[in-house]
């Protein structure tokens, strides 16, 4: 497994080409070797986006994707993705309209024609989970569901391994109350890349951390990703206290201290 950098964590200091080229300069110094493209400003034409991390040495191995390109413009994403060198494409989120009983299923009835256009070009549509997704869903006669389910159920079931894989976040599998390291079992074929960030707390809130510096068992999450698909572990962290790049490199000098590089 690879440790790279989800891109979002500096979203800020990505939005022109200098700032990008400058931010994945100090990525690369810190020691990772893969990258997350997500949050990027949309004026980096991916070729650029290739000959900056390229003479960073840094792989992109995954994107997260406007879901307006993933279901109507297919083919050019799948042409980007050839130039920038990455096998997955990711969908950060299911939009609103699709999270209820009556209309989870139109997602599959949606996405289902884009997703195998995406394994025929030889990539795989990667969606990432937040917490929602394990919320259960009441049954409803529209769809046939005879009981409930979690809207991670519904995406498993309607989707075929090789049509879509799953970007595993482990912040948010704790967040909606799951055990991270059971789900890690469970989507064990289906999660060739994975979302790393801990969970500390404040009082009653939760606040997202680097990794290693939180309460989530990072000992055995490492140690159950070893036995799953899972290639590339991708430190991400939406929000921090501090700086992003001080956040990075904290997560970074943790994994590779154990052992993860």
């Amino acid at each position: 497994m690879k440790t790279g950098a989800q891109l979002y964590t500096v979203r800020a200091y990505t939005q022109n080409e200098k700032d990008f080229s400058c931010t994945i300069g100090k990525i690369a110094e810190m020691g990772y070797k893969t990258v997350q493209i997500s949050g990027i400003g949309k004026d980096i034409r991916p070729e650029r986006v290739r000959e900056i991390c390229d003479g960073a040495g840094l792989e992109i191995v995954l994107t997260h994707s406007d879901v307006n390109r993933i279901l109507n413009d297919t083919e050019n994403l799948i042409k980007e993705h050839d130039i920038l060198g990455s096998r997955y494409i990711g969908l950060g989120a299911m939009p609103d309209k699709y999270r209820t009983k009556e209309w989870i299923t139109h997602f599959m009835d949606d996405f289902r024609e884009p997703a195998k256009k995406i394994a025929d070009a030889g990539k795989l549509l990667m969606y990432h989970n937040h917490n929602f997704e394990f919320q259960k869903l009441a049954p409803c006669r529209d769809n046939g569901a005879d009981r409930e389910k979690r809207i991670i159920e519904y995406l498993l079931e309607g989707f075929k391994p090789e049509e879509m894989g799953f970007t595993l976040d482990t912040y948010w599998v704790a967040a909606a109350g799951g055990d991270v390291c059971q789900w890690i079992a469970e989507l064990s074929d289906r999660i060739p890349c994975v979302h790393l960030k801990d969970m500390a707390v404040e009082g009653f809130s939760q606040l997202m951390a680097p990794v290693m510096e939180g309460n989530l068992n990072f000992p055995a999450i490492l140690k159950a990703l070893e036995n799953t698909s899972c290639e590339y572990m991708l430190v991400e962290q939406d929000t921090c206290q501090g700086s992003p790049f001080d956040c990075l490199k904290t997560s970074y000098d943790n994994l590779a201290a154990a052992g993860y590089r």
